[in-house]
């Protein structure tokens, strides 16, 4: 099976530390995330339930095609509610106290199967895509089941937005890729 390639501008080596995909995927039920976790350049790492999620500001959603990288339709959400990521990255104060250090900062979002993409901090903060980077735990009115784990993320603005949609969310990690 072929690796899965991460969407944005990651290179291999960013992504070097996820772990290696194996050939048979294990069953949804396996795969299944039920906290947040924040970590990295950030004040104060976080671990996040639904429950925690549903105190930060929300972010609702309606009709969203999920296309996968070659343009064909994965499915269609017909609404979803969560948070924007900017609001937990947010919450948890990224540790950039130099003027430029945000500008090199990377956001990693990992899966519980390893999938993992990454995203900016130019996108996140200083581009209309950061308004719809999404963490939900709500699809089509109702709670996130084995399918997407309780946790997922989508970047509902991207063109293509089935090769930012992490199913199992666990993990937010904050990297800084350059001095």
């Amino acid at each position: 099976m072929f690796k899965k390639i991460a969407a944005g501008f990651a290179s291999a080596a960013l992504l070097a530390a996820a772990p290696a995909w194996s050939a048979a995927p294990a069953p949804a039920r396996d795969n299944m995330s039920h906290a947040l976790a924040v970590t990295g350049m950030v004040e104060t790492p976080l671990t996040l339930k639904v429950a925690d999620l549903r105190q930060l500001p929300p972010a609702n959603g309606g009709e969203i095609a999920v296309t996968r990288h070659n343009g064909e339709k994965a499915e269609t959400i017909t609404s979803y509610r969560g948070v924007r990521l900017r609001d937990i990255l947010d919450k948890a104060v990224l540790d950039a106290p130099g003027h430029n250090d945000v500008k090199k900062l990377a956001i990693i979002a990992t899966a519980t199967d390893g999938y993992a993409v990454v995203f900016s901090w130019g996108e996140l903060y200083n581009a209309p895509a950061g308004e719809g980077v999404i963490v939900y735990y709500e699809k089509n009115g109702k709670a996130l089941d084995d399918n997407d784990g309780e946790i997922a993320l989508i970047s509902a603005k991207d063109i293509r937005t089935g090769p930012r949609h992490v199913k199992w969310l666990n993990g937010i990690e904050v990297r800084k890729l350059v001095e």
